[in-house]
């Protein structure tokens, strides 16, 4: 009778364990996502300006601030990691050619206003890049505790799922991405 109730007990307690490990391990996936939110809307709010700023010196490349425009609308309405993902290669292609134009105008890269914008996507640039390695190490971490044996019992039984991962084009093949180039002191 009592070894009866040490095993329940025992068993109880890795139950106990196990589910608070994964909710530990999803909380943090969903603290990392958050941080990745944070730092994409930051750069996204400094876009208008950036556009704005080199808007005053080639009036004529109406395209290119169209496409970012709708790349930024796009990468604000994504929802899900690969929704986002997806739209930020669109941004990040559209982002490049709004930099290839600033690239044309001399005194454009020369104002301050634009040098302060610069400085400031790069830092951005800088901080996603650790959210996302933070994010994706915080995915891994989940997905391995959903998989290993016996936890994948208990969160098949508690609807513990998988996280996908926050990949960029490219980002395959090399497994950390290129940020975008910035830079204009040519």
């Amino acid at each position: 009778m009592i070894v009866g109730l040490i095993i329940a007990g025992v068993v109880l307690l890795l139950i106990i364990y196990i589910y608070n490990s994964l909710v530990t391990a999803k909380i943090r996936v969903d603290e990392a996502w958050s941080d990745i939110t944070v730092q994409l809307k930051r750069r996204y709010d400094l876009i208008p300006n950036l556009v704005n700023t080199v808007k005053g010196y080639a009036k004529h490349e109406r395209e290119v601030f169209q496409k970012v425009t709708e790349a930024r609308t796009k990468a604000l309405n994504a929802q899900s990691v690969g929704e986002v993902a997806q739209a930020e290669n669109m941004f990040q292609k559209a982002l490049k050619s709004l930099f290839a134009v600033a690239e044309a105008y001399p005194q454009l890269r020369a104002s301050e206003n634009f040098q302060k914008l610069q400085d400031e996507i790069t830092d951005t640039e800088d901080k996603i890049q650790a959210a996302r390695r933070f994010y994706n190490g915080a995915a891994r971490d989940l997905n391995t505790r959903i998989q290993v044996f016996p936890n994948n019992i208990f969160a098949a039984l508690f609807r513990f799922k998988e996280r996908e991962f926050f990949v960029v084009a490219g980002e395959e093949a090399t497994a950390v991405a290129e940020p975008v180039k910035v830079d204009f002191s040519k």
